[in-house]
């Protein structure tokens, strides 16, 4: 039994982490430098989301490099991971689909490419509605200056036919709108130079009807990432943001403690009373991203976290104590 933790509770590199519950375990799986082997995405297995044991990698990678953000889905006794990955091809960042038997691996890629009209699509976030359809949230780059929106990388969500197939019928989630959502001014892309901001990181939770979209904003690797969120009344949308959006909602910075948490994921306490939010951090360091988690709270139609914490806290609920 474990009465407490502390961040981060796994102290390799462990970026994007999602955490898959199946049988009684967690899964967490994410973003490190490959295996010896080539294999991508180290996957780490735990009873209680805070001792976590390293399995190996997951992924026989197809070629390309920079494997980034797997999600796991499981449907019909297969596993579906959704993951971007570069150079396939000769193409920038694309989404693929990888299967397997078991929730560790190994995954194999099923050569399917989910949107393969888009330059650059990343962070795949599959959801499943209480009416069992499956919809996919994944971000792509936006040109277009409209309304108040930025320049720069957002999210859209689309049905999924099957676990490998899209409706081709994406819709906006969010944009990249606020000053603190910036990733780099003066970039070059597309043949151009923008002041390019970011929305990444999808995560969705239902509450009370509402559907909530977490998303990461800003630069990854600056005290200005963080999590906020919108919500909508159907996984399509549309979304509205919450008031006071000028800010990171959910999770910012803690100057000299925990800096840029972010690209988080959802899962429930062992028991099945919680919800905690699984997420990534740099230490002061900044040596590397590292698992964290903090519970998920709710103040009426609000999501609340204590994190990112760095102190000793009471682990996630068992009913064994």
């Amino acid at each position: 039994m474990t009465d407490s933790y502390v961040n981060p509770v796994y102290p390799h590199t462990m970026a994007d982490p999602f955490v898959l519950r199946h049988d009684g375990l967690y899964y967490a799986y994410g973003t490190a430098p490959p295996s010896s082997d080539g294999r991508a995405f180290p996957v780490l297995r735990s009873a209680d989301l805070v001792h976590w044991e390293p399995l190996g990698h997951a992924l026989v990678a197809p070629g390309g490099s920079d494997f980034w953000a797997p999600e796991v889905a499981a449907r019909d006794g297969v596993f579906y991971m959704y993951y971007s990955a570069q150079g396939i091809g000769g193409n920038d960042h694309q989404l693929r689909v990888a299967t397997s038997e078991h929730p560790a691996g190994p995954f194999l890629d099923t050569g399917v490419v989910l949107v393969p009209d888009q330059p650059f699509s990343i962070d795949a976030h599959p959801f499943r509605d209480s009416d069992g359809q499956w919809y996919l949230y994944y971000c792509v780059d936006f040109l277009e200056l409209e309304d108040d929106h930025r320049v720069g990388t957002g999210i859209v969500v689309d049905r999924l036919v099957d676990m490998q197939t899209l409706a081709g019928e994406p819709r906006v989630v969010v944009r990249p709108h606020q000053d603190w959502h910036l990733f780099l001014k003066q970039r070059p892309m597309y043949g151009a130079v923008y002041d390019w901001h970011t929305v990444e990181g999808p995560a969705v939770q239902q509450h009370d009807g509402k559907y909530y979209c977490f998303y990461s904003g800003g630069a990854w690797e600056r005290e200005n990432y963080g999590v906020s969120y919108v919500v909508a009344d159907h996984p399509l949308g549309p979304f509205t943001r919450p008031p006071q959006g000028e800010r990171a909602l959910l999770m910012s910075t803690r100057p000299g403690r925990l800096i840029g948490p972010g690209h988080n994921s959802f899962t429930l306490s062992p028991d099945g009373s919680e919800t905690w939010i699984v997420y990534h951090a740099w230490q002061p360091d900044m040596a590397g991203r590292r698992l964290c988690i903090d519970r998920l709270d709710w103040q009426g139609d609000r999501p609340v976290t204590d994190g990112p914490t760095w102190m000793e806290r009471p682990a996630p609920s068992t009913r064994e104590r």
